[in-house]
């Protein structure tokens, strides 16, 4: 009897052993995590040779999928090449100019000197508009660059942690701040675009520089002359292009293939560069590069002397429309704002 427990015990033994020990085999050859996949030196061929390379997916999205393509390596040479260029040339040469401009002409005075009376040349409806338009560009164009330059320029100064911190925020505010960019852009078309409309006083003005290189040569103009139309259609096309990549790049579902979407990042980028490039310009002449200009969007009032010189025959307008006598260049008593 106890001959034949010690043999049934033995031989249970034995089953639990075999099982024990077969049990990883059996899973292994069950479930195998690298049966159909892609191989590491499938992998390496295919970089070598250009080939595209997918996986499966279980979403719609069937370009999901894609692992290695070989466009991606000719976009990513762009961007980082041709794309990084015309950014870094467009600003640092838009600035070097206005340095230059600057050393030549200085700050651009009243010719005559305030007169001490002041014109509305802008509403409140119109100064927001601006303002909103001018803020969400500047932060727009800072995180945009952040991206595009801000490994070689930013993370060397302030370190990984932080920069990548400045990039996440600075990402969504890049996407959440492209909308009421893009209303603004709106308000701003309707408000002036009827006074951008290009006419003969425009090709004077252009002729004689706007009078910006030689003092006491003011061209005649209207509520805007031609350099402020240069910039208001700059403005318009370039936001209007900006909005509709940056739309397709935040759905690249609806941007069609990935070459295309690819290409609307390209367009985004370099049209982000110039219109960057003719900011800067246009915040150099509105604020240190003349004297009075800033006001007109400050307070919306500017000196009557400033605006004869500059906007001569809106001047006479206005003042004609609300029947008071245009005043004599000088210095006039001063006399309350409108």
């Amino acid at each position: 009897m106890v001959q034949t427990l010690l043999k049934r015990a033995a031989t249970l033994f034995a089953v639990v052993a075999l099982v024990a020990f077969a049990a990883p085999e059996l899973a292994a050859q069950q479930i195998n995590p690298t049966e159909s996949s892609v191989q590491e030196e499938q992998l390496m061929r295919a970089l070598q040779s250009g080939e595209a390379v997918s996986g499966r997916i279980t979403i719609p999205d069937a370009r999901a999928g894609d692992l290695i393509k070989p466009d991606n390596k000719n976009w990513a040479a762009t961007h980082g090449g041709t794309v990084k260029t015309v950014n870094v040339v467009a600003i640092l040469g838009m600035l070097a100019l206005l340095v230059g401009f600057y050393m030549y002409r200085g700050k651009i005075r009243i010719d005559s000197g305030p007169s001490g009376r002041t014109i509305q040349r802008f509403n409140a409806v119109e100064r927001f508009a601006h303002w909103l338009l001018a803020a969400t560009f500047i932060i727009l164009a800072l995180t945009g660059l952040n991206l595009l330059i801000g490994r070689a320029v930013i993370l060397p100064i302030v370190g990984e942690s932080a920069f990548g911190t400045i990039s996440a925020w600075g990402k969504i505010a890049h996407n959440y701040l492209a909308w009421p960019f893009m209303v603004a852009l709106v308000i701003v078309f309707v408000a002036w675009v009827l006074h951008n409309i290009p006419n003969r006083l425009d090709i004077e003005w252009l002729k004689k520089g706007g009078g910006l290189f030689t003092k006491g040569s003011h061209p005649p103009a209207k509520k805007f002359n031609a350099g402020q139309k240069l910039i208001f259609w700059s403005v318009i096309i370039g936001g209007a292009a900006l909005s509709f990549t940056g739309v397709m790049l935040l759905f690249p579902e609806l941007a069609g293939t990935s070459a295309q979407w690819q290409l609307y990042q390209v367009i985004h980028a370099i049209v982000a560069g110039i219109m960057t490039a003719i900011i800067i310009a246009h915040i150099y002449i509105g604020s240190v590069g003349m004297e009075g200009a800033f006001d007109a969007m400050g307070s919306g009032q500017v000196d009557v002397n400033w605006a004869k010189e500059h906007h001569s025959i809106w001047v006479e307008e206005k003042l004609a429309r609300e029947g008071r006598p245009a005043p004599s260049s000088g210095g006039a008593a001063p006399q309350p704002a409108e």
